[in-house]
């Protein structure tokens, strides 16, 4: 087999692995709702510092670190798009309101410190710290608030 077919092989190959890793969806809609499981102990009574939901200069440091910018390790806007909308399939929609208006300050910070099972959602807490993960949590959230903290 020539060298260039078997790259062109492996390459289709990851990227078929990669896409079937996004395809199962947390939260999808069931007969109409939207089911969000419950974050875990550890995670429930965590919240977002005051005023970090509207502080410009928290969401400008998130952005950095979602677009990939602050920490190379750590690329949000890969999965999910610069403006929130995703780019690969399965990940999260981060523009609907719906959604992650349900979503409590525990859980944002439960999924992007442990990631999602069974999808590409990898856990971020061994590469941001928790302030850092907050930062992210509040620029992330602005794409459902038109663009603007809460």
């Amino acid at each position: 087999m020539k060298p260039e077919r078997l790259f062109s092989l492996i390459v289709l190959l990851m990227v078929v692995l990669f896409w079937g890793g996004c395809s199962k969806r947390e939260g999808a809609k069931t007969g109409g709702e939207v089911k969000i499981p419950v974050a875990p102990a550890a995670y429930a009574d965590k919240h977002i510092p005051e005023g970090w939901w509207t502080d410009e200069k928290v969401i400008a440091e998130g952005k950095e670190l979602y677009e990939g910018r602050k920490n190379m390790d750590v690329n949000c806007a890969a999965c999910h798009g610069m403006g929130g909308l995703p780019v690969l399939t399965g990940a999260r929609d981060f523009r609907d309101a719906l959604i992650v208006g349900k979503w409590s300050d525990g859980y944002w910070f439960w999924r992007v410190s442990e990631g999602v099972p069974d999808t590409a959602m990898t856990g971020w807490k061994e590469k941001l710290s928790e302030e850092e993960i907050w930062q992210v949590i509040a620029y992330s959230r602005t794409f459902s608030q038109g663009g603007k903290g809460q």
